[in-house]
């Protein structure tokens, strides 16, 4: 989107000063993620006639396990010296294809995990939104693919049109590369597959907290039996590791965020402010009054 709107004077969508296409194997749609098409407009290219090649990750088994002839192609973009883009889990397929040996990969928090389970050779970074490493770039996905094309077209076309662009889009500044993901990273060191599906169900709903009952049924297994898993492999009841997960959110937003009290409390899915300032003091030993207070 923002190339589209960065590309000519108007909002026309005509490749005038930025250009772009869609590539494949072959012409033959391709299922995205959402289970949206995608019509490639042609086959492969040769890699050497782009200023970038940007792999747009979808669903990371397939990423894993699939499209070999996508590998192959980034082999050819890295031997043509053309740099490269990975969007969320597109930099999983970057470093199938045997480029980010010994490099710095901007993860989101979501799949650190999937990431360093799988690669040693890689150094991970989920506290930015992407790293730009000259002829690598990788980006957390998601909203933050809107700050990245913004400091491309910055770096290329200049601050004008960049404006341009986020002023159509109805967006602020565009967040900087070193600005934090908006998730801490999680690592909690569990063992029990249900307990792991808990956790992760439990980091969704951080605003609106899920009950043992509700989370028990969307993992299909009893409540008692759950609350036991938990308890065998974390020491702790559910609600009360659950409590502990949304004050750590509490304590990262009073860190790495200027909102208020208020809406921190309501992003961490307390109450009301006083609900949530007792809980933290009980945690931290200060209030989030205190804490911001120099």
């Amino acid at each position: 989107m923002h190339l589209r709107l960065a590309a000519d004077e108007g909002d026309h969508s005509e490749q005038i000063h930025c250009r772009w296409t869609i590539m494949g194997p072959n012409l033959n749609p391709i299922n995205s993620s959402s289970g949206v098409t995608v019509q490639p407009w042609e086959t492969y290219r040769d890699p050497a006639e782009f200023d970038y090649i940007v792999v747009v990750g979808g669903l990371l088994p397939e990423t894993l396990n699939g499209s070999q002839h996508l590998i192959h192609y980034l082999q050819r973009a890295d031997q043509a010296h053309s740099p490269i883009i990975g969007l969320c889990t597109g930099s999983f397929a970057m470093i199938r294809a045997g480029l980010m040996r010994d490099r710095r990969c901007c993860v989101s928090w979501f799949h650190h995990k999937d990431l360093t389970d799988r690669y040693t050779d890689v150094t991970p970074v989920a506290d930015q939104l992407f790293v730009d490493d000259g002829d690598r770039i990788t980006c957390a996905g998601g909203a933050v693919a809107a700050d990245l094309a913004a400091y491309i077209i910055e770096r290329h076309l200049g601050q004008s049109w960049a404006r341009k662009s986020l002023r159509i889009l109805v967006m602020d500044n565009p967040r900087p590369a070193s600005a934090p993901q908006p998730q801490p990273t999680s690592d909690y060191h569990v063992e029990n597959k249900w307990v792991k599906r808990a956790l992760l169900l439990m980091e969704q709903n951080l605003s609106r907290p899920l009950s043992t009952n509700d989370i028990a049924e969307r993992l299909n297994i009893s409540k008692r039996q759950l609350e036991r898993l938990f308890m065998g492999d974390t020491g702790e009841s559910l609600q009360k590791f659950y409590r502990v997960i949304r004050l750590n959110y509490g304590l990262w937003l009073l860190q790495n965020t200027q909102r208020s009290i208020t809406d921190i409390a309501q992003e961490c899915g307390f109450a009301d402010t006083a609900h949530f300032s007792r809980a933290f003091r009980n945690s931290f030993d200060k209030s989030p009054t205190e804490y911001r207070q120099p």
